[in-house]
């Protein structure tokens, strides 16, 4: 994805800031979107694992009979 982007320097030469037609900036947060929801579901699904595997590790498990019981 080539962006034309332009440059915004300080009297000194220095770069200060960036410059990009709003259209790729659009496309640019539409995928910063996707990939924080592919993060979002990734770390949801490793603490659901990880959950998993602590109730695994529980000896006194519980039968869904007696949990639907509970409620």
């Amino acid at each position: 994805m080539k962006i034309a982007l332009q440059y915004l320097n300080d009297a000194n030469g220095n770069t200060q800031a960036v410059q990009l037609p709003l259209t790729e900036w659009e496309k640019v947060i539409g995928k910063l979107r996707k990939y924080e929801q592919a993060l979002k579901l990734k770390s949801d699904l490793e603490e659901a694992f990880s959950q998993v595997a602590l109730l695994k590790q529980k000896k006194n498990k519980q039968t869904l009979k007696e949990f639907l019981n509970e409620l």
